[in-house]
């Protein structure tokens, strides 16, 4: 399967699109203040703690305070920076996480007013502040570089026994004392040169990050991700992609760079393009787009998706739409349920939709073929990089399933709140307009006796209605207020909007 990095820069919004047999798989989008923070590490100051949450919230310089929970705390890291040694410092990270027996709280780790070195794991989402680690990480290339954790961890993905013990003893040799690092699945096969670059590029990097946080006053940025393209080229970039394209020439000449001096070898798919026409346009990414990112998706067969994201969960409805199979009902509803798990992955990846997610397929009675979806669904998830958990299919038809979410969805660059539906997707109807017009002129003649006209200011379509289907209520609210209702529609009044006034 051909793959192909389509990147595109426009003003401030710089976009990436990866492309796999010529339709695109994922979409990333950064727009200057709106770009992500994953990643970055922060001189930040804490500026409360609550025993009662075992959490403590700290300034890092953003809109709001972030968030770090007690289990994201290492006290050994803590120590180091106070000159002290951690009796436990070998102990991987993920194991000295959440829940570890012994765990100080939170009010015997940090208190108001100290300042901490940070890294944003999660971005701000909605009116939730940032999710911070004291666990530094630092992507490479091929490896992730722990500064706080004296441990080699080796990618699941890695299977062979041979190339697992090679690249551990190689990375474990090399490593910082009292340092770690993780293998990257993309390092399989890759040359103990191309590793040293890489643990070289990232223990410079982690040098610096400690050189500005001595002299720093908190809160403070000690050290920011790549741009986005710089950030795909190092993650995405692989003997699998044929080419990656730039339309700006200072961003290609960053990249090129960047490639040359941690992959050589691919240094000659990163790509100047010259046309006229936009680059997105040219490699039909624009019109994928306005096709896949409503919120219904239509599959081949007939069938469709209907996608919705709540505050809570996102739903994903398989219905059956135009198609009707040519044999049992049993055999259509498999073969649709089939086709919508492709698409739905592919949904999930293209939108970055993440959080709990509900499936609802169309009801299979053969125990059999929910699992045949079932089995074709993990199947599909393989290839997502973001970690996912699928339980079976319910007697009825759903799925639950979770998929990690560190960043917002696409829509959240895409899409704003409706300024008249205010994101409920829907509006009152006329007819519940006209009724509550008709209580408005009745209130307005309550507080003005003396006017003798009252007057109804409102959308030509609720306008239309008062003086078609509603004329003969008008006029026996007229009758019964004494008075002359005068309904002008005005063009310029959205939906809902409408006023009433004496005169």
């Amino acid at each position: 399967m051909s793959t192909e990095i389509i990147c595109n820069s426009t003003g401030r919004e710089t976009r990436v699109a990866l492309m796999e047999a010529g339709r695109v798989a994922e979409l990333h989008i950064d727009r200057g203040d709106d770009r992500g923070f994953v990643g970055n590490v922060y001189l930040g100051k804490v500026v409360r703690v609550l025993p009662g949450m075992q959490a403590a919230f700290v300034d890092v310089g953003l809109e709001r305070a972030a968030f770090l929970y007690v289990g994201d705390i290492y006290p050994e890291f803590l120590k180091m920076h106070e000159g002290e040694s951690g009796e436990d410092e070998g102990i991987p990270a993920f194991q000295r996480g959440q829940g570890r027996a012994g765990q100080p709280p939170i009010q015997d780790l940090l208190t108001e007013g100290q300042q901490i070195v940070v890294q944003i794991a999660k971005d701000p989402i909605g009116t939730k502040g940032a999710r911070l680690t004291t666990h530094l990480a630092l992507p490479g290339r091929y490896l992730v570089f722990m500064p706080t954790v004296e441990h080699v961890g080796i990618s699941r993905r890695i299977e062979r026994d041979r190339e697992r013990r090679r690249l551990r003893e190689f990375v474990d040799k090399h490593r910082p004392k009292g340092a770690g690092f993780i293998v990257r699945t993309v390092c399989e096969g890759k040359s103990t040169e191309a590793l040293k670059r890489d643990m070289d590029y990232l223990t410079k990097t982690w040098e610096k990050i400690q050189e500005i946080s001595q002299t720093a006053k908190a809160p403070a940025p000690l050290h920011s991700e790549s741009g986005l393209i710089v950030r795909a080229a190092r993650d995405l970039l692989d003997d699998d992609v044929t080419r990656l394209v730039i339309d700006d020439k200072d961003v290609y000449e960053q990249v090129k760079g960047f490639v040359q001096e941690l992959m050589p070898e691919l240094a000659d798919r990163v790509q100047l393009y010259r046309g006229a026409e936009p680059i997105f346009d040219t490699y039909g990414v624009e019109g994928a787009l306005v096709k896949s990112l409503g919120r219904k998706v239509w599959l081949k067969s007939g069938g469709y998706l209907v996608i919705d994201q709540t505050e809570a969960l996102l739903s994903i409805d398989v219905n059956s739409g135009k198609f009707v199979g040519t044999s049992s009902l049993e055999e259509t509803t498999l073969r649709i349920n089939l086709e919508a798990v492709e698409e739905i992955v592919y949904q999930l990846r293209l939108r970055n939709m993440g959080g709990i997610i509900i499936i609802d397929f169309i009801d299979m009675e053969k125990a059999g073929n929910r699992e045949k979806v079932h089995k074709s669904l993990e199947e599909a998830l393989r290839k997502d990089r973001a970690r996912t958990n699928v339980l079976a299919i319910s007697e009825l038809g759903l799925v639950e399933m979770t998929r990690k979410r560190v960043q917002e969805g696409l829509d959240r660059y895409l899409h704003e709140e409706c300024t008249v539906c205010h994101g409920s997707g829907t509006v009152r109807s006329r007819a519940t307009q006209v009724f509550e017009i008709l209580r408005s002129v009745k209130r307005e003649h309550a507080r003005e006796r003396t006017a003798r006209v009252l007057y109804v200011n409102c959308p030509p379509t609720v306008a239309d209605l008062m003086y078609g289907a509603h004329y003969e209520d008008l006029l026996d609210l007229e009758k019964q207020l004494e008075r002359q209702v005068v309904v002008r529609p005005m063009a310029h009044f959205r939906p809902e909007q409408f006023e009433v006034y004496a005169r």
